[in-house]
Formats: structure tokens, sequence, C-alpha cells
């Protein structure tokens, strides 16, 4: 009997310390295990370039730009963008891009409350730089660090100086843009509206649309409709253009008319291209997005703090039908 006992007391020893042996092992697994969030190496410079315009000829100039100038300051770059100016889609990226906690942001303005608030707000408290380009904000508004990209205000003064000089000084004008007209709109009317105030023999009729095909084409019908005598069109939202110029031509001739608008639409240099369009306003993209990158370095590197909070304004000019460039 005492043999029994010894022998059942010797195997209950023997399972206790192999249990924990087993447990102190597999504690020992997991805890030298390194977390998977945690990155390599803290020290890396990670960028964000977001647009609500993903692949497009312009924003795709953009992104070319902001990548050859990353590679050349040795950062991580990431483009991220939405389709078809999908509002709610892309301030989530903005906002998922504070949450990330990256060194800093570079995105298209967006001129809406919701987009203020995030640059302003959220940004601060991250302490997370944010630069406009293309597509400003006011920086009152939004607290961005600066802009790169073209004064709008004398792209809209370049395109009225150029329609003038071909359609003359007596004439009415159509200026097509949004509902509600975003801060780069506002300042490109601004622009046009200052040049063709002083022809008195020249009227101007603004009007906003919604975004859709088809609501741009019903707007442009109306405007015939109530100015059959009009001689000229301008899209200060350039992706209007194409559905604008569409609907006049189901009417109409489209040659006879004077139109204008700016680079940064889907077709506005194939429309161009194609004698659709009597002009189009260039920008450089390209540059944009090399500037955005390399003022951006220039904060995070206490290199040039503060930036300009004006901006760096990139060139413009007029292509027009016949192929020059002025």
């Amino acid at each position: 009997m005492g043999k029994k006992v010894v022998f059942i007391l010797g195997a209950l020893i023997l399972i206790f310390s192999y249990l924990t042996f087993s447990t102190a092992t597999q504690a020992l697994r997991t805890t030298s295990e390194m977390p998977k969030t945690i990155p390599s190496n803290e020290d890396t410079i990670r960028l964000v370039l977001i647009t609500q315009e993903l692949d497009t000829p312009f924003w795709n100039k953009v992104g070319q730009g902001a990548a050859e100038q990353a590679k050349l300051e040795n950062v991580q770059l990431e483009v991220w963008g939405s389709y078809g100016n999908n509002e709610e889609d892309f301030l989530k990226r903005v906002e998922i891009a504070l949450h990330s906690k990256v060194s800093g942001i570079i995105v298209q303005g967006l001129d809406n409350e919701e987009f203020k608030e995030l640059t302003k707000v959220k940004a601060a408290f991250y302490g997370i730089p944010v630069i406009t380009v293309a597509n400003d904000v006011p920086v009152e508004e939004s607290l961005r660090k600066t802009y790169i990209g073209s004064n709008q205000l004398e792209a809209g003064r370049m395109v009225a100086q150029r329609l003038v000089s071909t359609m003359g000084t007596t004439g009415d004008i159509i200026i097509l843009g949004d509902k509600k007209l975003a801060h780069y709109q506002k300042e490109r009317l601004q622009g046009i509206q200052e040049v063709l105030k002083h022809y008195e023999g020249i009227q101007v009729t603004v009007r906003g649309t919604e975004d859709t095909k088809e609501q741009v084409m019903a707007t442009t019908q109306q405007l015939m409709n109530e100015t059959p005598q009009a001689q000229a069109f301008i899209a200060i939202n350039a992706n209007y253009a194409g559905p604008m110029i569409q609907e006049i031509g189901r009417r109409t001739r489209v040659e006879p008319y004077h139109i204008y608008t700016f680079d940064d639409g889907i077709e506005s240099k194939t429309l161009l291209e194609q004698g659709q369009l009597d002009g189009v306003l260039e920008q450089q993209p390209e540059r944009m997005g090399k500037e955005s990158v390399k003022r951006l370095m220039k904060w995070l590197t206490n290199e040039t703090v503060p930036l300009d909070s004006d901006g760096y304004l990139t060139e413009i000019r007029m292509a027009e039908l016949d192929g020059t460039k002025q």
C-alpha cells in the first residue's frame, strides 16, 4: 500500500513539473515576439498625397512630380484618392492619414467645413503639417501651412483677356461653375470679372450647376434658351466643358462659339486637340507635385519655418486651338 502511495505522489509531481515547464515556455515565447504594428524604423518620413480626382491626366502628373521629388528626398510617399469627386470618401482618407500619424499631408483643397475642421483642429492636435496643392482653401479657415499651385485669380484674368482678344469687346458670355463655388472657382471668376467689367458692351451670365453630366447639359440647355445670342462660354469647373460642349453640339454648330476652360478637366486636352475648345489655361501639375514635397520637407527638417502662408505659385499660360501658347 505504501509503495502505491509513493508511486502516485511521484506521478503527480512529474505531471505538475511538466505543466509548470510547458506554461513557462509558452509565456516566454509569447512575450519575445515583436508586435507587427511597430515600424522597423521609427525615423522614416512618410508623406501622403490625397486627391478627390484620382487617375485623371492632371492629378496623375501631380502624383508623378511628387513621387520623383520624394525619391530624391529619400522619403516614403503614398498617393491616396477617390474617384469622381466622392467627397465623403475623400474626407475619410484625410482622417485616416491624420489618425495614422503620417509625417505630413499634401492634399487637394476642399472648400467645405468638414475639410477645414480636419486641417484646423485634428491636424493641429496631431502636429501634422498640411499643404494644399492645385486647389487652395483660405489659410485663416484651414490653418494649412502653405499652398502650392497656380494663381487662380491671374488664371481667370488670362482667360478673359484672351477671350476679349478673339471675340471683341461686345457680346454675351456664359460662365459655368459649381452650384456652390469652390475657393479656386471663386478666384477664377473674380479674375474673369475684373477684366470683363471694363467693357460695357460685354454682358456676363454666371450660373452654377450640380456636378452630374446630365445636370450640366440641362443647365447649358437652359442658359442657351435664356441667352440665345450668347457668343462665348467659359467653364470655371473644367470638368463641365465636355458636357457643356456636347449640349451645344446637339443644338447647333460648336465652331462659331468662343469656348474656354482650364487644364484640370478630364477632357480638356482632348477637347482642345479636337477643335472643340478655343483655348485652355495650362498649369504645371508636375511642378506642383515636386514643389509640394520639397516645401513640406523644408518644414519637417526645420529648414524653412514657417512656410510662406501666401503660397508658392507655379507658372500658367494659354494653350490655343492653333497650337500657340502664350
